[in-house]
């Protein structure tokens, strides 16, 4: 069983979702909101690398996941979420995490099978997927759906290396 982390940054709000799984099955967790609250940007970008680390000493994930970086229609806001993205990072690599990214429309593919899919879908299917008896706060249920998006990536790759690794031994 391994355990996911994954992060939908934000400058304001940063979600986080954790999850289990193996070859067979996918787990909740834990998910939630950081509130990022802060007089200047540094502060935040702090707040934010303080509060993954701690996730990830609380929690233990092998792996981690973060949505990549967007265009906004504003570029201040989108310089600021690729701040809040680095912030997050570094706290992963910090604990020697590998670091996947994954775009928003291939996240929501994996889960909604719609890479345009509206946040309420991804939202409903995550608590589908997930097995929740209640759907989960947007910005949690966005970084679920990053966690499930790394899981179903992990699965479709190990399947193919199987194969290959079969298909190898047939052709010596």
């Amino acid at each position: 069983m391994s355990r996911i982390l994954g992060i939908d940054p934000g400058s304001r709000i940063t979600g986080y979702g954790l999850i289990d799984h193996d070859r067979t099955r996918t787990r909740y967790v834990a998910s939630g909101c950081l509130r990022v609250d802060g007089d200047s940007l540094p502060d935040k970008l702090g707040l934010i690398f303080r509060e993954i680390s701690e996730l990830i000493e609380t929690w233990r994930p092998q792996q981690f996941a973060i949505e990549s970086v967007f265009m906004h229609r504003n570029a201040g806001s989108a310089l600021k979420l690729g701040q809040a993205r680095g912030a997050a990072i570094c706290a992963a690599v910090d604990r020697d995490l590998q670091v996947a990214e994954y775009a928003p429309r291939e996240i929501k593919q994996a889960v909604v099978g719609k890479g345009g899919a509206e946040k309420s879908q991804v939202q409903h299917m995550v608590r589908i997927l997930l097995n929740l008896a209640a759907t989960p706060q947007a910005d949690a249920a966005d970084a679920l759906a990053i966690a499930l998006c790394h899981s179903f990536r992990s699965q479709a790759e190990n399947r193919v290396s199987a194969a290959a690794a079969v298909r190898r031994g047939r052709y010596r």
